[in-house]
């Protein structure tokens, strides 16, 4: 498998992972953000019910108290008393001493005349026959105004009373302070969004508002139907969202409007919404890395497996085709024994006939005898050929051999004779000749030479050296093979002995050599290492025990 293959699995299962992960937790705080979001705001328009159903309350507690203190005076006074000014400045000064809501009082006849007033403004002698508040009084006997500008020129609005008396009619007026009712509506206000005020039949304002202007303005409203249950209403007002709590009132028709902004009321939950939002992140973060570097160990770990299932199926090959080719060297050398024999036995029958005087007198005897030489020499040299070949193939069977691993180079290396005349290598040896024998598989050893050899064989190219040098470190034998070549990229020295890792190119190698090389000698107990030597080229050293213990010893990579 290719490594964009691997990387292509680890991001496949990294984004199932945080699929199975993270869709549910995020799933949950959602859900969870808008159920809490949505109890909370069902609360504030519970709480902004109440509030305004409270405040409607206390306001027409407030009026009602005014008329019921306005009917007690007209109650208790005849019109000849009221009339008088030093008694109605009394009546005045004994009610404001208990209730500072009111700014004056005016006593009326019949006709509309202002006979009696006790406060700040010159009004005495006005006639009100013509003003709404006169008539709706003689109307209904109790009249709460609307906020008008009236002979003062100034927002206000008054409480008129009737009274019968002996067949006289006059009313009662008291002008109500504008700043004590402000406050009155103005103290539910919250935030720096929030407003309250109360508004007429005609939506203009009777007291003064924050977002609305000032008295007597129009109010900006969405439609509403006025009654006697709080109605909730929410509008944009401007770009920011409003809610209003509206309710009419009993004691007059004025409507009651309190104005909430749901982000200022909400601000602690958004608080705790951040910090929410702030966990989950943290969490998602934790998850998502934890799951990188879960899924990449596994991945990795996929990885090795298959390198090492990979070398495996490589090895396995390669002892097969080193098991073939075994069996028909084998062949091969029987065969070419046969007629070896034959011909060494021919030419020992003439060398006998020769000592036996058969060949007296022949003219070229010296050359025959020669020849002979030759021919027995040529024959010893096919002969050794074949041993080789065939200790070759015995030693594909696995064994535990007492070796000697001087005489094991020494015929390793005449493999590949051939090969080394016609580059022009130099092979030099440094063998330590009280080298001790090693309890260890000969054929697994041979291979591991020779395919050192053959690596080195390609470092030099041409007229180029190769040392082998053997010496005894403790319970280990240790041999060195050093070439001249150009030597091992240092960067890619802790990657040579990886499974098809290979510096030839396409084609010239399959990257398996040092591979097969590494686990021959962890199977027997050793160990291998490559470095770089100072004045040029590379070189192996090879650790093998004494006695085969089948121990793991780690391969190392040695700085130049």
């Amino acid at each position: 498998m290719k490594a964009f293959h691997y990387l292509q699995l680890k991001w496949k299962l990294t984004a199932t992972a945080l699929s199975f992960s993270l869709i549910p937790l995020f799933l949950l705080g959602f859900v969870l953000h808008g159920q809490f979001s949505e109890s909370y705001e069902d609360k504030l328009r519970s709480n902004l019910r109440l509030t305004v159903l409270n405040k409607a309350d206390a306001i027409d507690m407030f009026l009602e108290e005014r008329v019921v203190q306005l009917q007690n005076i007209a109650n208790t006074n005849f019109f000849s008393e009221i009339s008088n000014q030093e008694k109605l400045n009394s009546l005045f000064d004994a009610i404001y001493s208990t209730s500072n809501s009111f700014i004056d009082l005016g006593v009326f006849d019949q006709q509309g005349n202002h006979v009696a007033y006790c406060g700040p403004y010159d009004l005495k002698n006005i006639n009100y026959q013509d003003q709404r508040w006169f008539n709706q009084a003689m109307l209904k006997g109790v009249f709460i105004s609307d906020v008008f500008m009236g002979y003062r020129n100034f927002p206000h609005f008054v409480i008129a009373v009737k009274r019968r008396e002996q067949g006289r009619t006059w009313i009662l007026r008291a002008t109500i302070d504008s700043d004590v009712f402000n406050s009155l509506v103005s103290n539910v206000r919250t935030g720096q969004l929030g407003d309250a005020y109360l508004i007429n039949s005609n939506l203009l304002l009777q007291t003064s508002s924050r977002r609305g202007g000032d008295v007597l303005s129009k109010a900006i409203l969405p439609e509403f139907s006025p009654g006697g249950n709080v109605e909730i209403i929410k509008w944009n007002d401007h770009g920011t969202r409003m809610v209003a709590g509206i309710m009419q009132l009993n004691m007059v028709d004025w409507s009651l409007v309190v104005l909430e902004n749901p982000e200022e009321e909400l601000s602690p939950v958004i608080r705790d919404q951040s910090l929410v939002f702030v966990l989950l992140f943290v969490c998602a973060l934790m998850i998502s890395i934890g799951t990188y570097f879960v899924i990449t160990s596994i991945v990795r770990k996929l990885m090795t497996a298959d390198k090492e299932k990979s070398l495996m199926d490589a090895t396995v090959m390669q002892s097969s085709k080193m098991a073939s080719l075994g069996k028909m060297a084998a062949g091969v050398a029987h065969e070419v024994n046969n007629p070896l024999s034959i011909i060494r036995e021919s030419a020992g029958w003439i060398r006998d006939m020769i000592s036996d005087g058969g060949f007296e007198g022949v003219k070229d005897l010296p050359n025959l005898e020669e020849a002979l030489g030759d021919i027995e020499r040529h024959v010893e040299r096919a002969r050794s050929v074949t041993h080789r070949m065939l200790g070759f193939a015995r030693s594909m069977e696995p064994a535990q051999d007492d070796v000697d691993l001087n005489q094991l180079v020494r015929e390793t290396v005449s493999f590949l004779d051939n090969e080394i005349l016609y580059r022009t290598i130099w092979v030099s040896y440094d063998l330590s000749p009280d080298l001790p024998s090693i309890s260890t598989d000969f054929n697994q050893v041979q291979q591991v030479v020779l395919n050192l050899m053959e690596n080195a064989i390609d470092a030099v190219g041409n007229d180029g050296s190769i040392k082998l040098s053997t010496r005894s470190n403790g319970d280990f034998v240790e041999l060195e093979i050093a070439d001249s070549g150009p030597g091992i990229p240092p960067e890619l020295l802790s990657k040579v002995f990886d499974p098809f890792f290979t510096t030839k190119s396409a084609g010239e190698g399959t990257g398996l050599g040092l591979s097969i090389i590494y686990t021959i000698l962890k199977r027997v107990g050793g160990s291998v290492k490559a470095r770089n030597l100072p004045e040029g080229g590379a070189q192996f050293i090879v650790r093998l025990p004494l006695v085969n213990r089948n121990t793991y010893i780690q391969e190392e990579v040695c700085p130049e």
